[in-house]
């Protein structure tokens, strides 16, 4: 089981401490929104997970294939549209947000190796394959609790 702790720092107004034991980052707000932009904010931390894991899973099944891959790069970018100007989302999309707003993540693969067409069109494939893009497909079950210290 994957475990992160993340916590609050005093002296900052949103800046998050994290860590998972072997690594420590930081999370927090732009300037903007009363943040010390100390660190990526939480959308564009889901962003580089969900990047990381696409172009980690594409580059391991292409050395699988033993195709002539020499980089991989993921383009990531996220927005909340109302359903009405979302032209991507199917009609049960728009029907099912209501009044929310619909969160849009686009992705561009970026491949630079000698690659058929077909086999970059696999990579994209198999990009969207991976673990944490499937989380994000299909909503996890949370279960939440809360305590009055460490």
């Amino acid at each position: 089981m994957k475990t992160v702790t993340v916590q609050s720092l005093p002296d900052y107004n949103y800046t998050m401490m994290i860590n998972d034991g072997r690594h420590a980052w930081y999370a927090d707000e732009p300037l903007d929104n009363d943040g010390n932009d100390l660190g990526p904010s939480p959308y564009e931390l889901l962003l580089s997970a969900l990047g990381g894991c696409m172009a980690i899973t594409a580059l391991m099944y292409a050395r699988r294939k033993e195709w002539p891959v020499y980089e991989i790069s993921v383009h990531l970018s996220h927005e909340k549209v109302h359903p009405a100007d979302c032209a991507e989302c199917t009609d049960d999309e728009i029907a099912n947000a209501g009044n929310a707003r619909i969160d849009v993540i686009r992705t561009s693969l970026s491949v630079r190796g000698d690659l058929t067409e077909e086999q970059r069109a696999r990579l994209l494939e198999i990009a969207g394959r991976c673990p944490v893009h499937r989380t994000l497909e299909t909503p996890p079950k949370f279960v939440a609790s809360i305590s009055t210290g460490p």
